[in-house]
C-alpha cells in the first residue's frame, strides 16, 4: 500500500477520519467531484443527506477501481455540503459510515468539510471530491 494514515500526538483525534496522509506512490489520480447520481444519471436519494453521502463515496469507490486503484490509495477528500450547519453531522456520518462499511473502507483518509451555498444542480445537497496516490 502506498499511503499511510496516522493520528500524530497533539492533534484532535477525529472519528470520522485521520489527520495525515503519507504517500509514497508514484501516481497521482484526481477523482472530480461525485455526486448523488448512479451509473445511468439518476438522482439518488432525493432530500437525503445520509443517503447522497453513501452515493457520493460509492461513486468515488467506482472511479478508482477503474484505475486500479481503492479507498486505500486515497490521500485526501474534500467534502462541499449546502447550507452546512452541525446538526447535519449525524447524517452525513450515517451515509459514510454505510459507503465505507461495502467498501470496506478504514481509516478514512484526511478530510476536509466545507459549508457552501449551492451546487450546480438545485437537488444536490454534496459533492465529494478525492484525491489519491498509486503504487
Amino acid at each position: 500500500m502506498a499511503i499511510t494514515l496516522v493520528n500524530p500526538d497533539g492533534l484532535p483525534k477525529v472519528d470520522l477520519y485521520r489527520q495525515v496522509a503519507v504517500a509514497t506512490g508514484s501516481r497521482l489520480v484526481f477523482v472530480a467531484g461525485q455526486v448523488a447520481r448512479d451509473a445511468e444519471g439518476n438522482r439518488i436519494g432525493e432530500g437525503d443527506l445520509a443517503a447522497q453521502a453513501e452515493q457520493c463515496y460509492l461513486n468515488i469507490g467506482t472511479a478508482l477501481a477503474e484505475v486500479g486503484g481503492s479507498f486505500d490509495d486515497v490521500v485526501k477528500l474534500t467534502v462541499y455540503i449546502v447550507d452546512w450547519t452541525p446538526d447535519k453531522m449525524p447524517l452525513f456520518m450515517e451515509g459514510a459510515t454505510r459507503a465505507f462499511t461495502k467498501l470496506g473502507v478504514s481509516p478514512v483518509p484526511p478530510l476536509t468539510g466545507i459549508g457552501v451555498a449551492a451546487l450546480a444542480e438545485p437537488d444536490l445537497l454534496l459533492e465529494i471530491e478525492a484525491t489519491a496516490v498509486l503504487g
